[in-house]
């Protein structure tokens, strides 16, 4: 696996969708069906990259358990909230160091963040930090292709 790059992002408008659930009650493809359908009609779109955005409690990853649930969205960033269409929500992405990493592959396929919770970041001079983590879905994401490509964004901080 490739080390991330780090960057530091600023704070993100977005409007989409949200879901409550757990890695064992997985609704994310629930999710992505209900918000597609109407993403053309969110107005101020900045560009054509989604956002598959996870909020966790700040101990989710130290006390990790399958069935404990967290709220994941399905959004596009946008310009302002002006115009927030029936059924949608707004969410503020605060900005923050991110370490940025490179999946190609099946959205199926875990490994990437096998990678990053059970070998980098314990071995990295950084912790996570208590912001939301996000995939975000470019030009060259394919969903289950096996030749799809997306970016992991892990909230870090580093260590001490």
């Amino acid at each position: 696996m490739k080390k991330p790059r780090f960057e530091t992002l600023q704070a993100k408008k977005l409007i989409g969708k949200r879901l409550t659930m757990s890695f064992a009650n997985n609704k994310t493809g629930e999710l992505w069906g209900s918000f597609m359908p109407l993403r053309k009609i969110i107005g101020q779109a900045i560009g054509n990259d989604l956002y598959s955005l996870q909020v966790y409690e700040p101990d989710f990853f130290t006390h990790f358990n399958p069935h404990r649930s967290f709220e994941k969205w399905a959004a596009i960033e946008v310009a302002n909230f002006d115009t927030i269409p029936e059924g949608m929500e707004t969410f503020t992405l605060v900005g923050g160091l991110y370490a940025v990493f490179l999946h190609k592959g099946s959205n199926t396929d875990t490994s990437t963040f096998q990678y990053i919770f059970s070998t980098w970041l314990p071995n990295s001079e950084y912790i996570l930090d208590n912001r939301p983590h996000f995939e975000l879905l470019g030009a060259k994401y394919k969903n289950a292709s096996s030749d799809s490509e997306e970016e992991i964004w892990i909230p870090v901080r580093l260590k001490g």
